[in-house]
């Protein structure tokens, strides 16, 4: 498993963390760590999903994703 924490511009209260929690969750694959306002952690298998996807599962929920670290 790898780790990746993503900076999340465009969340700004509760409803938005639940909001990518969810689909960070309906991934499947990806184990949520900590989701807050501006950021995100997760744990992925990088043989089974890919960081773009993760980006896209935020992304999708009209958020941006602005950085990601490992």
């Amino acid at each position: 498993m790898e780790r990746m924490t993503m900076k999340i511009d465009g969340m700004s209260c509760g409803h938005c963390v639940s909001q990518v929690t969810k689909a960070l969750m309906e991934l499947g694959d990806v184990e949520v760590g900590e989701v807050k306002v501006g950021a995100a952690t997760v744990s992925y298998d990088p043989a089974s999903t890919s960081t773009d996807r993760i980006r896209k599962a935020v992304e999708d929920q009209g958020y941006s994703v602005t950085a990601t670290t490992a």
